[in-house]
């Protein structure tokens, strides 16, 4: 897999995650779930969304990297 292909993946794993956190809110504005259950849910989403970051970082670095050395690009 290419590196616009595991940008575009991440891209739109960060679109689901931005979706569950505000179903997540919503759900507990509307008192459908415990604080407890909240808590522990966001506490999830924190760290998934903290792995996109990282994920996003390394996918801009690299591709910086090899924009700045066109010449050792992969075959």
């Amino acid at each position: 897999m290419d590196v616009l292909s595991r940008q575009a993946e991440n891209r739109a794993w960060g679109k689901e995650l931005r979706s569950k956190i505000n179903t997540l809110v919503n759900n507990r504005l509307a008192k459908n779930i415990s604080l407890d259950d909240y808590v522990a849910d966001r506490k999830i989403s924190h760290e998934d969304a903290a792995e996109y970051r990282r994920r996003a970082e390394i996918l801009y670095t690299y591709m910086s990297q090899r924009a700045a050395h066109p010449l050792h690009r992969e075959s």
